[in-house]
């Protein structure tokens, strides 16, 4: 989630680490002044056993130097901020309370209740789905940042400009390009991410039928037998 440069205020909903080009990415919004905040990937990175199988791994840690490592272990996890013509505005990557907990347009409003129990902002914006949505309960908005490097539903980087509205954009890039360029890689998993995530990528229905069930067991495990 970004806005655009000049005397706008950058901020980045984490999950920067993971992927193709970590070193890299990072490296960049480290020279920007910008707000960051920490995702699960990042956090898992720095865990004494990092899972393998997905977007980070082995490989990705490997690529990081002590600095990357120093930047991850010092991000909030949450960010809030007065935004001109927004109000009072919650930056989190999951839900305000879990880096992990997921947020869909199909959330049901009693679980997002739930999720926003303890907010006092007028707008949360979330990541973690990688795909846009805007929804209210209770008062409060909530909005989908969308994804920069991975978006589902559609091509191009697709994040967030906030004040004096709230408005999801996307922008285009040479996904070509792109593709050829991590595909061209040492990473395990470039050809793969390459074919599935840049040069295709996932439906936002796809997305959801796999996140909806993932979002169910995260239900079930924080209390046990509610429907």
């Amino acid at each position: 989630m970004l806005a655009e440069a000049g005397d706008a205020t950058l901020v980045f909903g984490g999950d920067m680490a993971a992927g193709p080009e970590p070193a890299e990415t990072l490296d960049r919004i480290m020279a920007l002044d910008a707000i960051v905040i920490r995702g699960n990937a990042d956090r898992e990175l720095l865990s004494e056993e990092i899972p393998e199988g997905g977007l980070i791994g082995e490989w990705v840690a490997d690529q990081l130097d002590d600095r990357h490592r120093e930047f991850i272990a010092g991000l909030p996890e949450t960010v809030e901020l007065d935004v001109d013509g927004v109000g009072r505005v919650l930056f989190c990557h999951g839900s305000p309370r879990s880096d992990e907990e997921m947020i869909l347009r199909t959330t049901p409003d009693e679980w997002l209740r739930d999720m926003l129990q303890d907010v006092e902002a007028e707008i949360v914006v979330c990541g973690h789905t990688h795909m846009q949505f805007d929804r209210k309960v209770d008062g409060i908005r909530v909005v989908n940042a969308g994804s920069v490097g991975l978006a589902y539903g559609a091509p191009g980087a697709h994040w967030l400009a906030l004040g004096p509205d709230v408005e999801h954009r996307r922008t285009a890039y040479d996904n070509e390009s792109f593709a050829d360029r991590v595909a061209a890689s040492d990473w395990p998993l470039a050809e793969r991410f390459a074919e599935e995530n840049i040069r295709n990528y996932p439906s936002e229905e796809e997305a959801l039928e796999f996140f909806e069930r993932v979002a169910a067991e995260q239900w079930e495990q924080r209390y046990p037998g509610s429907k």
